[in-house]
């Protein structure tokens, strides 16, 4: 039994005798417990953004080769600039539900900022799950309408094959890809923000308990 259920429990053993102090012991309980989720996904979501602008110096420039064939670099690089600063926004955010949440002194209004955090969280999850479905869709569009040059770049050495089964059997190949990385995506963000917005909801629910 955790620290937070031995005080509620104490609390309605004691309710005749202490009342308004162990009600202000859960309080400020929950309320520590709150403040130290939100400020983890915070530091998660600055570590999110700190490890994919680091691997992306690592990335070799031949690796986009073959967008610069569709000339699409210059698209690429103006969509991680505005990705950046989307997630600059929800950095900011998030850094404004935890202050907001650390300074807050009643029960109403923490229970505002902690939904209000779990909307944050969800545009994010949703936001960067959205963001790799459109681009995906965009890059092999534009490929897509150049067929020679997709299969000259992929496959040089089999030029002349045919080219409606290449791109039947391609398209196959990336529904099945981009199933699976949105599969992986959303297992991540469900595992990482999952147990820490459950958490929340978990204080959410103690809080509504509290005020009733």
């Amino acid at each position: 039994m955790d620290e937070l259920e031995f005080l509620k429990k104490d609390w309605k053993k004691r309710e005749g005798d202490f009342p308004k102090l162990s009600y202000d012991e859960i309080y400020k309980m929950i309320h520590k417990k709150s403040s130290s989720i939100v400020k983890w996904i915070f530091i998660i979501c600055i570590v999110e953004f700190l490890f994919w602008g680091i691997l992306n110096l690592f990335i070799p420039e031949g690796a986009f080769a073959i967008y610069e064939k569709f000339n699409l670099k210059t698209f690429l690089f103006i969509t991680q600039i505005l990705h950046y600063v989307v997630v600059f926004i929800f950095i900011y955010l998030f850094y404004k539900n935890y202050k907001a949440i650390s300074v807050v002194d009643n029960t109403s209004l923490l229970m505002k900022n902690i939904l209000k955090t779990r909307k944050t969280v969800n545009y994010y999850v949703y936001y960067n799950i959205v963001l790799y479905i459109l681009l995906s869709v965009i890059l092999n569009a534009v490929m897509f309408s150049h067929p020679d040059i997709l299969i000259k770049n992929l496959m040089p050495e089999n030029s002349n094959l045919d080219t409606e089964k290449f791109l039947a059997v391609y398209i196959v190949v990336l529904i099945i890809l981009l199933a699976v990385m949105c599969g992986l995506i959303w297992l991540y963000y469900r595992i990482i923000y999952g147990i820490l917005l459950k958490r929340l909801n978990k204080n959410y629910k103690e809080l509504e308990s509290l005020a009733a």
